[in-house]
């Protein structure tokens, strides 16, 4: 028996935002990022629209990209004094992911960090609030997942906390919003979302239901994410709904390695000033995952299938396979995201600060690959690496080879 779950209601297309005037109430929280909802105006009307159905509204602003630990126990705190019978979550993925952690700890708040990471074993919520997710980003689709992404900067690593209890319950995917996203997060939300459906294609989990939107969705990508790139704002609106139906695959088929490996790269190197970017991490590792996983039969298979929805060239599913790696390296050459991480740094990929020195990566290679096995989502890889695999493929993502075996 498979399981397919999504919020209550997906309210989607340009005006969704109103649907905040129908929700019902007493105490309402919203949760935002570092400031661009208030500058676009989005918060301001969020709370208009909840203030006119009839509720108190208190901010919790300020939420990093990538939240930490800390900050999911000191929203909790927040909520435990304001009691809000709504918690609404509006931004990238970082607000959204962060107020579903601050959720779980303000329902229960003698539960640990430790307990809320153990895989689809939280307690039941709604004991005491509902949850609304707003995307402003094309990308992650946390709005309508079961999974939250909490950094711990004193480890260095991430931690997916994955569980159906944390699927919001309404979802409100507005393109106006995605309309103001600079042009760099456009392109690693966009291919963070290609990774979200290629690998809930070719996860062990996958099922007709997430097969439908996976391949929808890497379809819409094709057709819309370099448009999206350089501007089109059709294309843009396009995204936040092929994103969404990404999250809806991924969230019920899970995913694979490539997000393991980003899990746990992305904060790994910050003390040399080097934070990967989790949508540029995916798109710099999908193609060697992609070569890996297609020494599985089965996953081969379905990488064909999938070059063969993206009308790429090739008779044999070798060659359709190779062909769906040189797409996607094409994409994230459109998109100026390096191919590697020895070339994500200042020199070649100016907006980023610091980069990853080769001894730094040599001498870490063994702790990350054994924390990378370790992720959630690598339960549902098509292949399961060992510890010499892991660390091949991350060599072959840092140094840009190669992978055959």
């Amino acid at each position: 028996m498979a399981r397919f779950t999504l919020p209550r209601d997906v309210y989607h297309g340009k005006g969704a935002l109103e649907e905040l005037k129908n929700l019902e109430g007493k105490r309402a929280i919203i949760c935002v990022g570092g400031g661009s909802m208030k500058r676009g105006g989005f918060l301001q009307k969020a709370e208009e629209y909840l203030k006119e159905a009839g509720f108190e509204v208190k901010l919790f602003e300020g939420i990093e990209s990538d939240p930490s630990v800390d900050t999911v126990m000191r929203g909790a705190k927040v909520m435990e004094e304001f009691q809000p019978d709504w918690i609404v979550a509006m931004g990238g993925g970082s607000p959204i992911d962060a107020a579903k952690a601050m959720w779980i700890k303000y329902e229960y708040p003698d539960i640990t960090f430790e307990d809320m990471c153990k895989v689809f074993a939280l307690p039941k919520l709604r004991n005491k609030a509902k949850f609304c997710a707003i995307s402003s980003t094309s990308g992650t689709a946390t709005e309508v997942t079961a999974f939250s992404i909490i950094t711990d900067y004193e480890k260095g690593t991430k931690y997916p906390i994955a569980d159906f209890n944390i699927t919001p319950d309404v979802a409100i995917v507005d393109p106006t919003l995605a309309e103001t996203m600079p042009k760099k997060l456009v392109a690693h939300t966009g291919m963070d979302a290609l990774t979200h459906a290629i690998e809930a294609y070719v996860s062990t989990a996958h099922d007709p239901y997430t097969d439908a939107c996976a391949i929808h969705a890497i379809e819409m990508i094709q057709a819309n994410l370099i448009k999206s790139y350089g501007g089109d704002m059709e294309a843009r609106d396009a995204m936040h709904d092929a994103q969404c139906l990404a999250g809806m695959a991924f969230s019920n088929a899970s995913l694979g390695i490539v997000h393991s490996m980003a899990h746990k790269t992305g904060a790994v190197f910050a003390d040399y000033g080097a934070h990967i970017i989790h949508g540029a991490a995916n798109a710099m590792y999908l193609p060697k995952v992609i070569a890996y996983n297609a020494a599985d039969p089965e996953a081969k298979k379905r990488y064909a299938v999938i070059a063969d929805y993206m009308h790429l060239a090739g008779t044999t599913d070798d060659e359709k396979v190779a062909s769906l790696i040189a797409e996607v390296r094409h994409m994230n050459d459109e998109l100026n995201i390096p191919h590697c991480i020895k070339n994500y740094g200042p020199d070649s990929y100016p907006t980023e600060q610091g980069f990853v020195p080769e001894e730094v990566f040599k001498e870490r290679l063994a702790g990350i690959a054994e924390r990378a096995i370790g992720d959630a989502c690598t339960l549902t890889n098509p292949r399961k690496p060992t510890q010499e695999e892991m660390e091949k493929v991350l060599t072959a993502c840092y140094y840009d080879l190669d992978i055959d075996f």
